[in-house]
């Protein structure tokens, strides 16, 4: 009987293993399981009161995250908002709930066994716009509106949604949980709330699977890191009056010519690679000859080969249109005319997650119980850092749909948000070692004759 349950169980899970990822009977074997563990999971009592509580608080978390995208959290200004999140934190009762040195808000859910590695469920607080943006998150309709609405508005929401939901249903895990809203994911915040958990904090050795809640949609697996490097060049010169000092080296024109070289810089397709310059600024008056001049480069490569290769390309024009010569024959020269810096302001690491990581099987493996028909992706969000390191560790949306993401016509239709929390819930609970509830046992009375 054995051999024909591991062979349906085999032919079950086949669907969403391609030959190509198929590399082992063992891996076979172990989807197997995994999928049947899912199965059993999902048919549980206290796994549906936790699916009816996301049904009958949709509202709740409409208003939840309305209300935290109103709190700005621009880069390295996230104070506010982690206040509020590790108020509601308390609130559903998390314990050892704190804010880290470097601002991360942390609370804990204790599993049956506290020598287990915690399942790390994180979402971003930041922003990727300044203090001074008016936001105004509000309801049109179904959908909701204002920038940061989806990310992460609805990451943040999806994490108090599973939190509330595994309190409500009184779910208990074997491995404890650690619940994160992090600092610092967007642009120059560089994923220095990560870094820090990883790298610093004592969580770093206790985390075992981390899973990333980043904006909206339920079928993307973010299981490949995006590399990126990031810049700040600046462009210095004597300065001057427009009419007095003409023919004094202009930084802004030293700029233009090097972005204009730059730009014919030819890119691979195939490892992908792309360049972006996001921000200029520069010069103090129409009639003054500028002092100096900056901007903000963007390389991103699925290679860190061709990365390299871009920075030299940028370096290159820069060395051209600024002095006039090649890096090699400035080296030989007098030149009292135009200067420039280039400082890296971020750089993320590329990285993959192995085919055969548990983490990864149990999603798809969840998926394909909900019926998701999920795509495998490369992104450059949290999860840079522990898959960089080597560890188990994905993205993923928090359900629903969203678009406009980072400018001010943001939004997000709930609609879907259900499948995207079950989703999550599910995941949690496999990667946790969930521990269904024991029946209670009749008492029993014995009547004696008399």
């Amino acid at each position: 009987m054995w051999p024909l349950l591991v062979v349906i169980s085999l032919f079950l899970v086949m669907p969403f293993f391609s030959s190509a990822e198929t590399s082992s009977a063992a891996e076979l074997y172990a989807a197997a399981s995994v999928r049947r563990e899912v199965v059993e999971l999902a048919a549980d009592p206290q796994v549906h009161s936790a699916f009816a509580w996301f049904r009958a608080n949709q509202r709740i978390l409409s208003d939840w995250q309305l209300e935290v995208t109103n709190i700005p959290a621009p880069p390295f200004g996230e104070g506010r908002r982690g206040e509020w999140l590790r108020k509601h934190f308390l609130t559903l009762g998390l314990k050892d709930v704190h804010v880290d040195s470097l601002g991360n808000i942390i609370g804990v859910r204790p599993g049956a066994n506290p020598d287990s590695k915690y399942i790390a469920v994180t979402a971003h607080m930041d922003t990727v716009f300044p203090a001074s943006t008016k936001i105004d998150a509000h309801r049109e309709g179904d959908r909701l509106f204002g920038p940061g609405i989806s990310d992460n508005g609805a990451g943040l929401t999806a994490m108090l949604a599973l939190v509330s939901a595994l309190q409500a249903s009184k779910l208990r895990t074997e491995a404890p949980l650690v619940f994160i809203a992090n600092v610092g994911e967007e642009g120059e915040g560089d994923v220095r709330g990560m870094r820090h958990l990883f790298s610093e904090s004592p969580w770093r050795d206790k985390i075992g699977y981390t899973l990333v809640i980043d904006g909206a949609g339920s079928d993307s697996i973010i299981n490949q890191a995006l590399g990126s490097r990031r810049y700040l060049i600046t462009v210095t010169g004597p300065g001057g009056h427009s009419w007095s000092d003409f023919g004094t080296p202009n930084p802004i024109i030293g700029l233009a010519r090097a972005i204009e070289q730059f730009s014919r810089t030819p890119v691979s397709t195939n490892p992908k690679t792309t360049f972006n310059i996001g921000s200029i600024s520069g010069g103090t008056s129409v009639n003054s000859i500028p002092e100096s001049a900056s901007m903000k480069v963007d390389l991103r490569s699925t290679s860190s080969e061709e990365l390299a290769r871009l920075e030299k390309a940028l370096r290159e024009s820069l060395e051209f249109a600024v002095h006039g010569v090649t890096r090699a024959q400035r080296m030989r020269a007098d030149d009292d005319g135009l200067t420039y810096q280039m400082e890296l302001i971020g750089n993320r690491p590329a990285a993959e997650l192995a085919a055969d990581a548990r983490i990864l099987t149990v999603v798809r493996s969840v998926d394909d119980h909900l019926g998701v028909s999920s795509k495998l992706q490369r992104a450059s969000t949290d999860a840079n850092i522990p898959l960089s390191q080597g560890r188990e560790a994905i993205a993923m949306g928090a359900g629903g749909t969203g678009g406009g993401a980072h400018t001010l016509q943001e939004w997000y239709d709930p609609a879907q948000r259900e499948l995207g929390l079950k989703r999550i819930l599910l995941s949690v609970l496999t990667l946790s070692g969930f521990q269904p509830e024991k029946p209670k046992r009749e008492s029993t009375s014995t009547i004696t004759g008399q």
